[in-house]
């Protein structure tokens, strides 16, 4: 793959070279056209390899994509531009952990295999560890239905790296399900295992807390799911914490466009 470093932008083809962008990266790119046609891909013995590994793919793509909606609210100020790659890729790794079922149909369980999301942070240039220095405790309940963040008294103005421009921010308590996914053979694809637990969230906030303000109190932040729901054991919930930057004009808060993180402190099973 070549790399464009003049002054002239084009896409498309040229004769036998492609030039396209790739997201997330700077500049132009170049490649030859060709490699296999579709009708290859799909039918040809040659690439039963590629086909099995195009499937899981597809699994691990809709698995990923799950965790983004459940958490769908906070994504367009948490998340980089490529964690949709990221996560897809941490679903693959469960994936290839599954050693129960046939190559390309292999399932994604993510109940056994939590691990690979633990500690994950939504936006890899931002971290909350190096946003929020204090130590955050959660407790989650037997069932994982809810959880309690809890931080000691500190003062923002010694423990809280905020943005410029920020006066004050939220802290947050996040809980999303995320079920196992399997091959369905009548549909021909990989489907949750839980589709009606699948993607359920709840996120709470604390106060607008001032940056300037030493906080003397126990700050307690409570989330449950909504609904009570009966958790399976093809369920995992995912418990993050947060935080969100804000300046304050008169009476308003205002979302600051950066500063802002996110990370999965908690991998939780219910408790059968």
């Amino acid at each position: 793959m070549a790399r464009q470093l003049g002054h002239v932008k084009y896409g498309g083809t040229i004769g036998e070279i492609r030039h396209f962008k790739i997201k997330g990266m700077k500049g132009n790119f170049a490649g030859l056209k060709g490699g296999a046609t579709g009708d290859q891909i799909k039918n040809d013995p040659g690439f039963v390899r590629t086909r099995e590994n195009m499937n899981e793919f597809g699994g691990c793509a809709n698995a990923g994509r799950s965790v983004r909606v459940g958490l769908n609210m906070l994504m367009k100020q948490m998340s980089d531009s490529q964690l949709t790659g990221r996560l897809t890729a941490i679903m693959k790794k469960i994936n290839l952990e599954d050693q129960t079922e046939a190559r390309g149909y292999r399932a994604i369980l993510i109940s056994t295999q939590g691990k690979y999301l633990q500690g994950l942070h939504f936006n890899k240039n931002v971290s909350f560890d190096s946003s929020f220095l204090p130590l955050v405790s959660l407790t989650n309940s037997g069932d994982a239905v809810s959880s309690t963040m809890e931080i000691a008294p500190f003062n923002p103005m010694n423990s809280v790296i905020a943005p410029a421009g920020a006066t004050h921010f939220r802290l947050i308590n996040a809980l999303s399900v995320i079920s196992d996914f399997a091959y369905n053979a009548t549909t021909g694809i990989y489907e949750a295992i839980e589709p009606s637990l699948n993607e359920l969230s709840n996120v709470a906030y604390s106060d607008y807390l001032d940056l300037r303000t030493e906080i003397t109190a126990p700050t307690l932040i409570e989330s449950a799911l909504p609904g009570a729901p009966q958790l399976t054991g093809s369920t995992t919930v995912l418990n993050s914490v947060g935080i969100e930057f804000y300046q304050q004009a008169g009476s308003g808060y205002y979302l600051l466009n950066a500063g802002h993180a996110l990370k999965i402190q908690n991998v939780v099973l219910p408790v059968s």
